[in-house]
């Protein structure tokens, strides 16, 4: 077989250390193989990192391996080419595993060009990935506590959540304080209502009538400071994210917040899904061909499955649960627009195939057009509502006029055309 890097080497990984594989020329046409074991310690990292370069590697494979690949990723993407490996693609002959064979044989695919490495992104958006994706942890937390509040207003007979949409909006948050601080009157609690609500006084009257106790308010009083908590981590974050968009630039010069400013110009996409789509995809398209390759590497198109000439499943990969989420939020928001291009997808989508469906779609589209901004430089462009109607010209008006009267049809109507310049 061929062999493509004539220097490499291959690192299998635990928690506690590492074994290194390295395949280098040896005498003749043979080749050298040696392995070592080092501890995960930074010290031991720069000895094994130093042993590498001494040997005069130039590719280092390893497998993604939790968390636990990040150090010696770290370590070594300054000196060599690093390669991050998915699991799936490298699994050895089953009954024949120990971590040195594995190393061994990782080292071997490496050598042959037999796998591809993962996309890793460079510091600064490995930096504003991490706190991008804290941030909507906490915002999940917060969102799983408010609902364990609703819950256990239940216990206590307040049905709160009832009357009023928002839980932690001014005036719930106002009744659940006076409740606190010891007040039981459900006119006295009703009437701390504002704004429209004050319209619903005498259902909130109905729905804080309850058998809340000294119990009730101090485990209410607890969620609501986690709830307050994680407002003020959420806050914290957004402001650092701002800061850290204005200090770093693209390969290309510009600047994180000019390429947020591009991407807020898509039907649906806010300033934090935005910054979510950054973080993820990163800042240089380069290392995505086209954008399909985008696409399939976020997991918003459809998979391949075929087998003896028949279609399979072509159910959508597992990809990037984050980038997944935000362009789900923002084709759900494009698909309630109005007069957009995405708006008229969604709608045609859903009607054939489920609204499930059609939010994948848009949110491929999203990400298509993502990267053909990022690329080129140039803000979002809609083709516009009636898109679909006029791509085919006259033809595809005269399809759809058909399908509309066949319909009425249908129905036991007899229609007579006339066009509206006639009459």
């Amino acid at each position: 077989m061929e062999v493509v890097h004539e220097r490499c080497a291959a690192v299998d990984i635990s928690k506690a250390d590492a074994k290194v594989c390295i395949r280098v020329p040896g005498q003749g046409r043979r080749r050298r193989k040696e392995t070592r074991t080092f501890t995960t310690m930074t010290r031991d990292l720069l000895a094994m990192r130093d042993w590498l370069l001494s040997e005069g590697i130039t590719v280092v494979g390893m497998e993604a391996t939790g968390d636990y690949w990040k150090p010696i990723f770290y370590v070594l993407e300054h000196d060599v080419e690093c390669w991050l490996l998915n699991a799936r693609h490298i699994k050895a002959v089953p009954g024949r595993k120990t971590d040195v064979k594995d190393a061994e044989w990782l080292c071997e695919l490496v050598e042959h060009g037999l796998v591809r490495p993962s996309f890793v992104p460079p510091e600064p958006i490995r930096q504003l990935r991490d706190l991008t994706r804290y941030r909507t942890d906490v915002v999940q937390e917060r969102t799983r506590e408010a609902q364990r509040l609703e819950k256990f207003l239940e216990d206590a007979g307040i049905k709160l959540s009832v009357v009023v949409s928002d839980m932690l909006g001014k005036s719930a948050r106002a009744m659940l304080e006076a409740l606190i601080a010891g007040e039981r009157d459900p006119r006295v609690l009703s009437a701390l209502a504002l704004g429209p609500m004050r319209g619903k006084i005498p259902v909130l009257t109905e729905a804080l009538t309850g058998r809340f106790t000294d119990h009730h308010a101090f485990v209410v009083r607890t969620m609501l400071d986690r709830i307050d908590a994680a407002n003020a981590t959420e806050e914290r974050i957004s402001t650092e994210i701002a800061q850290r968009l204005e200090q770093h630039e693209a390969p290309d010069g510009r600047s994180f917040r000019q390429l947020i400013d591009l991407l807020v110009t898509v039907p649906g996409v806010g300033t934090r899904a935005a910054e979510v789509i950054l973080a993820e995809i990163g800042a240089d398209m380069s290392r995505f061909p086209s954008a399909g390759h985008l696409a399939s590497w976020a997991g918003v198109c459809p998979g391949n499955n075929e087998s003896g000439g028949r279609r399979m499943s072509g159910r959508t990969r597992h990809g990037d649960r984050y980038l997944k989420a935000v362009l789900g939020q923002a084709a759900s928001s494009a698909g309630r627009s109005k007069g957009t291009y995405l708006a008229s997808r969604f709608k045609r989508i859903a009607a054939r195939r489920g609204k499930k469906r059609a939010l994948v779609a848009v949110g491929h589209s999203i990400l298509v057009s993502a990267w053909h901004m990022l690329t080129h430089d140039v803000v979002y462009h809609d083709l516009g509502p009636d898109y679909f109607l006029e791509r085919l010209g006259s033809d595809g008006r005269a399809r759809k006029t058909r399908r509309l009267v066949g319909q009425l049809n249908e129905l036991g109507y007899q229609v007579v055309l006339q066009s509206a310049d006639t009459a």
